[in-house]
């Protein structure tokens, strides 16, 4: 009997070289790597993108108040003096969210009111959808009712139904380039 050397190399099959991609990595650590280098930069835009929207809504709400109760009354869900309260107190928030996002600080939590925001915008306007009202959504001032025909309720709920996918990404994956939460040791 003859005796064989164990420390001999043995030949590579095409198993070893579909495994052997690195180092001592794995097919699916590239991929966590490239996931892990990329996904700051996507929250990143996406923080800015909410931020943006939120800015822009809550400033053009806020310079003129009373469209902005007309708005949340055309709805016709609240009563009137709750209409009054939430058509005053949306612009402030969302000018609040806005910034948060725009920093980065509590993108996470942040991320959850905004998209809790959004998603009630989306319950909105499909209900006045649904019952047939025709209403300028409000969503960058103006709103209220509006000529038959003239409301465009399928754009505005895809936007909305986007920025709520938006706001759940970030919920998910808060850490982001840029922002106060890196900063001060805050990220997940």
């Amino acid at each position: 009997m003859t005796k064989t050397s164990t420390n001999r190399p043995r030949p590579a099959s095409a198993r070893d070289v579909s495994v052997d991609v690195g180092a001592g990595e794995t097919g699916a650590e590239p991929r966590r790597r490239a996931w892990v280098d990329i996904q700051p930069w996507i929250s990143l835009v996406l923080r800015l993108v909410l931020a943006g929207v939120a800015l822009w809504a809550g400033v053009a709400k806020v310079m003129d108040l009373p469209a902005s109760v007309r708005a949340v009354r055309a709805y016709e869900l609240l009563p009137t003096g709750l209409a009054g309260v939430v058509g005053y107190a949306l612009p402030v928030v969302e000018i609040l969210v806005g910034l948060l996002l725009l920093v980065g600080l509590l993108t996470r939590y942040v991320a959850v009111v905004n998209g809790l925001l959004m998603l009630g915008f989306v319950v909105g306007v499909a209900s006045a959808w649904a019952r047939g009202l025709s209403i300028d959504c409000g969503c960058f001032g103006g709103g209220g009712e509006v000529a038959q025909g003239e409301a465009d309720y399928l754009t505005v709920l895809l936007r909305d139904a986007a920025l709520v996918a938006g706001s759940v990404f970030l919920v998910r994956w808060p850490r982001s380039r840029f922002s106060a939460d890196g900063a001060l040791g805050l990220d997940p």
